[in-house]
């Protein structure tokens, strides 16, 4: 489970239809330097989340390390580390539950 911290990082790669960051502008969270580095594995990583996703102009939110946090921009869910994976996972089943209706 502890890789399911760095799952926000698949968003470095996501476009919008003009081209641009997906992440830019958007409210996120994913395994933060400090939690990487506690970990020891940040000159193995391929890339760094936090970077990564804030080069690309998401605005990052973390807590303390090994916090659970969530961060709901939308309908994009991201989790700060392996701990907040149960609280993201009922974040994501209450939206999933409690689609908003659009109006035309």
């Amino acid at each position: 489970m502890r890789w399911s911290a760095h799952a926000p990082g698949v968003l470095r790669h996501v476009k919008n239809a003009d081209g641009s960051p997906f992440v830019q502008g958007r409210y996120v969270t994913g395994f933060t330097n400090k939690e990487e580095e506690g970990v020891g594995l940040t000159n193995v990583v391929p890339f760094l989340v936090e970077d990564e996703l804030i080069s690309q102009g998401a605005i990052f939110s973390r807590v303390k390390d090994w916090g659970v946090h969530t961060v709901v921009d939308g309908q994009l869910i991201t989790g700060q580390n392996p701990g907040s994976s149960g609280e993201a996972a009922e974040t994501l089943l209450t939206a999933l539950n409690h689609p908003k209706v659009k109006t035309a």
